[in-house]
């Protein structure tokens, strides 16, 4: 029987990150609820990683929950726009998902509190990362201020807590703590804008950045590229 003082809500997009995470949560001894969304994005082969990430954590509960931000559009990754290949530059990039993570937080708020957890998790980065707003601990510290105002949890009970233990760490570092967890980095995906036989394209900013974390990190990538 799931324990709720015990439970952590991760944010599991299937990506590497998000899977570290939740390994984190498991090593801490909390049992996983895990959220999914499926927002129609366009490397929805990420969907069968978290489902895979889920299972293999031994994940209480794993919801996939659709939400199609297509109908909003205004990134690459949900609307009709290229993927950029050239490498990070110093705007926000095209792949920024409108209001994505303060959306899918939010979710993660009412599931918390639907099922009387009161830690969230999410594999956010603010080192190496594309430079999503966010991404950042303001971002986080204002999200987790506001989800102790507008909740009835967070105005009777304890309140919520919302854990980034990835915030500072380097790509490099995340690779190295999920050999360290024993976790197979082969399960997560990271591209995307994969090709049509399943190949990450190693071109996009997400691949270059797992790329260069795992050199750095003096592992080999089991993910396949193109």
């Amino acid at each position: 029987m799931t324990n709720p003082e015990k439970s952590a809500i991760v944010l599991l997009s299937g990506g590497l990150d998000s899977m570290v995470v939740a390994g984190l949560a498991k090593a801490q001894g909390y049992e996983l609820i895990a959220l999914t969304i499926d927002y129609n994005q366009r490397h929805r082969i990420e969907l069968q990683a978290a489902a895979t990430i889920a299972k293999h954590l031994g994940a209480t509960e794993h919801i996939i929950l659709p939400l199609d931000l297509t109908r909003f559009g205004g990134s690459a990754l949900t609307a009709d726009i290229d993927v950029p290949k050239g490498g990070l530059g110093s705007d926000i990039p095209v792949t920024y998902v409108p209001a994505r993570n303060t959306i899918f937080l939010s979710l993660c708020l009412g599931l918390a509190e639907a099922r009387g957890a009161r830690d969230l998790w999410i594999g956010v980065n603010a080192l190496d990362y594309s430079g999503y707003p966010d991404c950042r601990p303001d971002f986080i510290r204002a999200f987790e201020a506001t989800a102790n105002l507008a909740t009835k949890a967070g105005v009777e009970g304890a309140g919520f807590t919302v854990h980034t233990p990835l915030l500072n760490m380097s790509k490099a570092e995340i690779a190295l703590t999920a050999a360290r967890l024993g976790l197979d980095a082969g399960m997560s995906w990271s591209c995307y804008d994969p090709t049509i036989d399943g190949k990450a394209c190693g071109e996009c900013d997400s691949c270059r950045l797992r790329l260069k974390g795992f050199a750095d990190a003096g592992l080999i990538d089991p993910v396949t590229y193109a």
